[in-house]
């Protein structure tokens, strides 16, 4: 065999069969098995390679590889470091960084175990039954398994055979092959061993080629292997998706909110311990505590608040038929303001019905239907998908069981004369020849119309009437037949063409590839939840603005692939947000308008079934297949239906905005109580001549509040929130912050003061510097205990407030779960002063006095923190 790799796709297709059997050296009688092994042990087996599978260790450390994780792996480290190993064996304490990796290590191993679950439901899906092929080997036809196929080997196909590498034909027979997994359009088309080629017709609009993951229709060919493998049409796109995935609109949340985190982080953390070090003269405890500021200032359960809002969103879509490959498609499937979508197979069903049968004035007519089901059922070549129509809709609408005819002659489709003939008899022994075909063929053979029930003359007016239905029709995407008959046609036992004459023409046969029963309403549900649909089709013009029609999209105009491939990449960027449908599209400018919307600031989800949609789905933030995708679009999936029913997106969408919401609640919450709980430190390290709070209690009062928040996947979310997409950023965060930090710190420092200056000296009777050194620790142990108590109330009371723009409890309700968690953290925090955990971490029993001053600033911190959320949500038109 030759080496054919300087060959192109038009020179495969162009050459004469002689000429390309000649340079690619191909032996009629077919390969040895032994000369096939060679030439598999050169070029490989005949695989796609879809990119390798990453190992479970891969898994396992991406894991633990988000920007809050390593945050906290380093501080602990440092804690590690500074806590045990840089002091006195007395003195070692390592609690610090224990609880630190413990919250790491709970949030990672949740991650790897949804991905690893995932991962296996997903490959569950692929797992296919062995492909064979029928390939001449040492002379003669044998069934082989696919992947053993090699370059030259003479290769048989049939009807509902798989085409398994790109083949030039050598011989065909009536063949038609449906390539919608590569060009997405749904009708299939006819392939020929000899036409001409033009170099202006693209690659898959070669007659003499038939490309991998093709299917055949109907007719028989043979043909030789001039690609395999990657080499393929099919194996090049799978090539093209073989690199990093895009950063989704949820990746850029986390990475911004990392950054801006870290910068506080950068600032506020050395700042505390120059101060405190300055002031106090103690440097190593000035250091632990500037560590355990950096630590209270992370959102350190983010990571797993994160995963479990995922997980629990990943478990939820599970029960609707859904697997969830990627978690962190849920956040963005909530994200998405642009549904890009194939048309076939995802839209429809993929599958060509009979949509009208119509006499020639236009109505429905059983009698069309009863002669079209005669004709496609007593065919006896191989019916193709418009005769398995016709039947079913015969099967659905007349009482085909009474019928009693016997078929005495026929005349086969071919595709010069593009109809065909059946000749049948009833019971009486009357006999008729029944024709279909193109309407043009039709009206050729046709000299008579049934008009009314009334045989006519077929006048020149007559054809132009007809002429006008179908147009009509075809405007509508329908693809039409003529149906004519003749009453004991005189050729019966020597039938020919010239038989066909002098005809009847009695109606309209109308196909279309109908819309799946819900995608009218998913479609609908989603404008609702203001995503707009856009469709991205290789299918032409007609069809597509039929099927629009049909689901409400309106398709009056639309961009063609030969348009955008004229266009400039600013021209473009603007049509996309112009235009809602593009027709005749290749893979590749899908994937450029996917691209460019995202260039736009748009969250894109596509939602494609085909091997001609997986470049697209690669670029978009979150993509979507169907079960009966091919292989390729299910491993570029994040998000796979197993059920045909589209509404399951709209539920995709509605969960993907709680989990946003639930995320938005905590992280909020949880970084604007920090900051505000930090600056306090700041202001308080100044003024006071000990520390406001020891490191470890600042450790355990965080792990005591996260641990609350542990709920938060669990909690209600306000059903106007889910109207409108959600988008993760940093920005709003920061806004957040800067309002509502504040806020917190006038109430702690208020807390700070009254603690000192009051009710403390009170209870041990003089200021703190007039005490001796016992009470002094008492006096500080007490104060301790009173932040940390005061802090605990107030930064967990707090998320009622902040969890919705309504009034918490009256218009809006927590979730039970919410409600549990977090008052079972504040009984838990102010109760420990009175145990033994309390005196391990040096807190002690409260006097009576701090509980009035509790409650007053409960009451009042969470009066004004509505106040400002008031002002807040008119500003900003928004909450989270």
């Amino acid at each position: 065999m030759k080496d054919n790799k300087l060959l192109n796709y038009f020179d495969l297709a162009s050459l004469s069969i002689q000429d390309l059997m000649q340079q690619l050296d191909i032996k009629q009688e077919g390969f040895t098995y032994q000369e096939a092994a060679d030439i598999q042990s050169i070029d490989g087996k005949n695989e796609i390679n879809y990119g390798a599978d990453k190992p479970l260790w891969k898994v396992f450390i991406d894991a633990f590889s988000s920007p809050f994780t390593l945050v906290l792996i380093v501080l602990a480290c440092i804690s590690f470091l500074t806590e045990y190993i840089l002091v006195n064996p007395g003195e070692k304490d390592a609690t610090s960084a224990v609880i630190i990796i413990l919250l790491v290590l709970l949030s990672g191993m949740m991650s790897f175990i949804q991905s690893v679950r995932s991962n296996r439901a997903a490959q569950a899906l692929n797992q296919l039954v062995e492909v064979t092929s029928t390939v001449k080997r040492e002379g003669t036809f044998r069934e082989i398994p696919t992947e053993d196929i090699v370059l030259g080997d003479i290769v048989h196909l049939s009807a509902g055979d798989m085409i398994p590498s790109d083949i030039r034909l050598i011989q065909t027979k009536d063949l038609f092959i449906s390539q919608t997994s590569l060009t997405g359009e749904s009708y299939p088309v006819e392939k020929f061993a000899n036409t001409i080629i033009t170099e202006s017709d693209s690659e898959t609009n070669y007659d003499t080629l038939a490309y991998m993951g093709s299917e055949v229709v109907s007719g028989t060919a043979e043909g030789i292997v001039v690609r395999t493998a990657n080499n393929t049409l099919f194996g090049q796109i799978a090539q093209e998706l073989n690199q990093e995935p895009v950063k989704t609109s949820f990746d850029k949340g986390i990475e911004s909110t990392s950054q801006l985190l870290i910068r506080f982080m950068m600032v506020l953390a050395p700042t505390v311990i120059l101060i405190n070090g300055l002031t106090k003269g103690d440097w190593l405890q000035a250091l632990l505590f500037g560590i355990s500021v950096a630590v209270g200032l992370t959102p350190e359960m983010l990571p797993m608040i994160v995963t479990s809002n995922l997980v629990k969103g990943a478990s939820t879509m599970a029960k609707k038929g859904t697997v969830i490959r990627n978690l962190n498609s849920i956040q963005n499937f909530g994200a998405i303001d642009v549904l890009c979508t194939d048309k076939t197979g995802t839209l429809t069903q993929d599958k060509i019905v009979l949509q009208y049968h119509l006499d020639i004035d236009g109505n429905e007519n059983k009698r069309v239907l009863h002669h079209a089901f005669l004709n496609s059922y007593y065919q006896t070549g191989l019916k193709n998908l418009m005769d398995v129509a016709v039947i079913e809709a015969s099967e659905k609408e007349l009482d085909i069981e009474t019928f009693n005819y016997k078929k005495i002659d026929e005349i086969p489709f071919d595709f010069n004369r593009r109809r065909m003939s059946v000749v049948v008899e009833d019971l009486t022994g009357k006999t008729q020849m029944i024709t279909k075909g193109a309407i043009e063929e039709m009206l050729s053979i046709s000299q008579y119309v049934e008009i009314n029930g009334e045989v006519q003359p077929l006048t020149e007016q007559a054809k132009v009437n007809v002429l006008n239905t179908v147009d009509d029709l075809n405007s509508n995407g329908l693809r039409v037949l003529g149906l004519s008959h003749k009453t004991n046609p005189a050729g019966i036992g020597e039938l020919s063409v010239k038989d066909e004459s002098d005809m009847v023409l009695i109606g309209f046969l109308a196909f279309l590839d109908p819309p799946k029963e819900s995608t009218k309403e998913a479609l609908n549900a989603l404008r609702d939840h203001n995503v707009n649909v856009k469709i991205l089709t290789g299918d032409n013009a007609l069809v597509t603005q039929a099927i629009c029609s049909q689901v409400g999209i309106n398709a009056e105009h639309y961009l063609t692939g030969d348009i955008v491939s004229q266009m400039s990449e600013n021209q473009l960027a603007e049509a996309v947000e112009t235009y809602n449908v593009f027709v005749k599209l290749n893979p590749t400018q899908k994937a450029e308008i996917v691209r460019l919307l995202r260039k736009n600031d748009h969250v894109v989800g596509f939602l494609g079934d085909g091997i001609n949609d997986s470049p697209a789905m690669r670029a978009a933030d979150v993509s979507i297949s169907v079960d009966n995708a091919v292989d390729i679009a299910k491993d570029s999936a994040d998000v796979i239906l197993l059920e045909k029913d589209l509404m399951i997106l709209e539920k995709g969408i509605i969960l993907g905005r709680k989990v946003f919401g639930n995320i938005m609640k905590y992280i909020n919450a949880t970084t604007s109580s920090n900051f505000g709980n930090m600056f306090s430190v700041l202001i308080a390290s100044i003024f006071l001549p000990f520390l406001p709070m020891l490191p470890m209690q600042l450790l355990f009062l965080n792990l005591l509040y996260d641990i609350s928040c542990m709920s938060m996947p669990w909690d209600n979310v306000d059903k106007e929130y889910l109207k409108a997409p959600k988008k993760w950023e940093s920005s709003s965060i920061q806004r957040f912050m800067i309002w509502f930090g504040p806020t917190s710190s006038i109430f702690d420092i208020l807390s700070f003061a009254v603690l000192f200056l009051i009710i403390l000296p009170q209870f041990l009777g003089g200021n703190y510097s007039s005490l001796n050194s016992e009470t002094q620790e008492l006096f500080i142990a007490l104060f301790h205990s009173g932040w940390f108590v005061v802090s605990l109330w107030t930064q967990t009371l707090v998320l009622y407030t902040l969890r919705t723009k309504k009034l918490p409890f009256i218009e809006s309700r927590p979730s039970t779960v919410m409600t549990f968690f977090t008052l079972l953290g504040i009984v838990i925090g102010t109760i420990v002063s009175y145990t033994q955990l309390g005196a391990a971490l040096d807190l002690t029993a409260l006097p009576s006095t701090f509980w009035l001053l509790l409650l007053g600033i409960v009451v009042a911190y969470l009066i004004l923190v509505t106040i400002v959320k008031y002002y807040y949500v008119k500003r900003y038109g928004e909450l989270l």
